[in-house]
C-alpha cells in the first residue's frame, strides 16, 4: 500500500557538485531557466520497479496513462532549464504487462509514450541508441519466463528476446550558444555512432546496495556507468552543468564530477539520497589526493 511518508527536503554541495533531497516535481522550479547544458536521467519505469512508498513517487501510479501525465510536468520543466540547442539524454526499457495486473501478458510501449509524452510538451526528438543486453543474465535477474530454455522447448509461441535498452536524445528547440568541442576520438565516435551500443558494461555500476532497504520490492538498479559517460563526453564540454531530476545513488553526477563537469541531481528517497551524497563526497576526496602527486 502506497503511504504519504514524512516528506523531507535537504541540499549537500562540494567543489563542482550539489545533490538535492526531494521531489522533482516541486524542487526543480527553484532551478534557473535555461541553467542546465545536459541532462541524463533514468526515469522509474511505469511501476516496473518500487523505489519508495512515498505517493510522490513518480513510479507508483494507478496507470501508465497516470505516470506519463505526472512525468509531463518534469518534462516542461527540464525544458525550461535546460539552454537552447541541447541534449536530453533519457535511458527507457519496454515494460511487461502481466495478466494480473493488465489482463494480457506482453509488452507495453513505454519508449514510445516517453518520446511522445517529449515531443508533445515542446522538446525535439533528436536521435536514439538501442543497447545490447545479456539474454541469460536478464533471465537470471528478472526470472522472465519468455527467456528460460523451458519455454522455448516447451512452447516457443511463449518465448521471446531480451529487453534491450534504449538511450532516447531530445533537443531543446533554439540554437546553441556554445559549441560542444569535445574529446571523443574519430575510432570512438564509429563505435558510439551506430545505432546500436554492443559493449556497454551491465556490471559496472554504483553499488546498488547502497541504495537498499528491507521495504523496497526490488532493488535499484542504477544506470551502467559507461552509458553515461557516453552521453557526457559526446554533448557537453568540460566545466558545464550535467543534471539529473532522478539522482538516485548518484550515478550520472558521480560521473560529470570524474569527467571534469559540474554535476547535480535532485533525489527524492532519502537513503539514496544519503548514498550519493557519501559517494561524492568520497569521490572528492579521492579526485583531491589525486592533484597533490
Amino acid at each position: 500500500m502506497m503511504v504519504d511518508e514524512m516528506y523531507m527536503t535537504d541540499e549537500a554541495k562540494g567543489k563542482d557538485w550539489t545533490l538535492w533531497l526531494g521531489d522533482s516535481c516541486e524542487r526543480m522550479a527553484e532551478m534557473a531557466d535555461n541553467s542546465v547544458d545536459l541532462s541524463v536521467s533514468s526515469p522509474p519505469f511505469a511501476s516496473l520497479y518500487v523505489y519508495s512508498d512515498s505517493t510522490r513517487d513518480l513510479g507508483n501510479n494507478s496507470s501508465r496513462e497516470e505516470f506519463i501525465e505526472n512525468y509531463g510536468y518534469i518534462i516542461r520543466e527540464l525544458l525550461r532549464v535546460t539552454k537552447p540547442g541541447r541534449i536530453a539524454c533519457v535511458h527507457v526499457q519496454q515494460v511487461v504487462t502481466t495478466k494480473t495486473a493488465d489482463g494480457v501478458a506482453g509488452l507495453t510501449d513505454f519508449r514510445g509514450d516517453v518520446i511522445r509524452a517529449y515531443v508533445e510538451n515542446g522538446w525535439i526528438f533528436h536521435g536514439e541508441v538501442t543497447v545490447n543486453k545479456n539474454p541469460q543474465a536478464q533471465a537470471i535477474r528478472t526470472k522472465a519466463q519468455a527467456l528460460m530454455f523451458v519455454t522455448k522447448n516447451k512452447d516457443s509461441s511463449m518465448s521471446r528476446p531480451a529487453l534491450a535498452d534504449y538511450l532516447l536524445m531530445f533537443r531543446k528547440p533554439g540554437d546553441n550558444q556554445v559549441p560542444i568541442k569535445n574529446d571523443v576520438s574519430n575510432e570512438e565516435w564509429i563505435d558510439w555512432a551506430q545505432p546500436v551500443w554492443w559493449n556497454i558494461r551491465e556490471t559496472n555500476t554504483l553499488n546498488e546496495r547502497l541504495g537498499r532497504e528491507d521495504t523496497d520490492e526490488r532493488h535499484i538498479c542504477p544506470l551502467q556507468l559507461d552509458f553515461i559517460e557516453r552521453c557526457i563526453r559526446l554533448w557537453s564540454n568540460k566545466g558545464e552543468l550535467v543534471f539529473d531530476p532522478f539522482g538516485g545513488i548518484g550515478s550520472t553526477v558521480y560521473e560529470a564530477i570524474k569527467l571534469g563537469r559540474k554535476g547535480m541531481s535532485i533525489e527524492l528517497k532519502p537513503s539514496y539520497w544519503d548514498a550519493s551524497v557519501n559517494l561524492m563526497r568520497d569521490l572528492e576526496e579521492k579526485l583531491g589526493e589525486a592533484t597533490l602527486f
